[in-house]
């Protein structure tokens, strides 16, 4: 494990992974330290990988070679992705499902959560047929319930208003307030100022540059990172 540097309290170490699908290399990581103990956001643009991050911090997926550590021990990681079926029943049926593989969790914890992410109201109402800004948060409320102390978010808001946008970045607030750390992908640059701490940007499977927010939107480093900010400043 390299020397823990000292603004990072928790971390992954990545050495050497290698993600490949049907033979085309999706991730391509030497080395990186990816922050855990505050907010992270990862960017870059389409197919670039952040996704397959995503996966394998959760261990959904292993690499095809070298290692990836968690400088804490015991990792609970909860990871919602952008599109998260719903089966056919009611939200809190849905969202009761987590107790499939966590016994511990009762009626009135599914109430208390439903109450936090403020589906209640919407509790009977069928899950497939919830807006998706609804959808997204009962997704929140299943990660929520997992008690995670690492959770990992695939465009969060995508594709929601702005409404629903403010209430599920609140959500993400919580997270943290409540002792689990996050780490996020999105294109919403203003999102990512909004919420994240520190950057990790990928680009072609490669983690090409990250540090604190703010200095990477002044003064990004790499021809890559400036690249992709004036496209996506464009685009918007």
């Amino acid at each position: 494990m390299a020397k823990l540097p000292e603004e990072f309290n928790q971390f992954i170490e990545l050495k050497n992974v290698i993600v490949k699908s049907d033979g085309r290399i999706i991730l391509d990581i030497p080395h990186a330290l990816i922050p855990t103990d505050r907010i992270c956001a990862c960017i870059g643009p389409n197919g670039a990988g952040k996704t397959t991050l995503l996966k394998l911090l959760d261990g959904l997926i292993q690499p095809d070679s070298g290692t990836v550590n968690y400088s804490a021990e015991d990792i609970r990681s909860s990871l919602v992705l952008h599109h998260t079926p719903m089966i056919k029943a009611s939200a809190r049926t849905n969202l009761a499902m987590v107790q499939d593989s966590d016994s511990s969790i009762d009626s009135a914890d599914i109430e208390t959560v439903l109450k936090q992410v403020g589906l209640s109201h919407l509790a009977r109402s069928p899950a497939h047929k919830l807006s998706a800004g609804e959808r997204q948060k009962l997704c929140l409320g299943r990660a929520i319930l997992q008690k995670p102390n690492l959770v990992l978010l695939d465009e969060p808001t995508a594709n929601l208003d702005p409404n629903a946008t403010e209430q599920v970045e609140e959500l993400i607030r919580q997270f943290q307030m409540s002792g689990s750390n996050v780490l996020f992908t999105s294109h919403q640059l203003a999102q990512v100022q909004r919420l994240a701490e520190y950057i990790i940007f990928i680009d072609q499977g490669q983690i090409k540059e990250k540090g604190p927010v703010g200095p990477f939107f002044a003064d990004p480093q790499t021809q890559a990172a400036k690249r992709y900010l004036h496209q996506e400043l464009l685009a918007n």
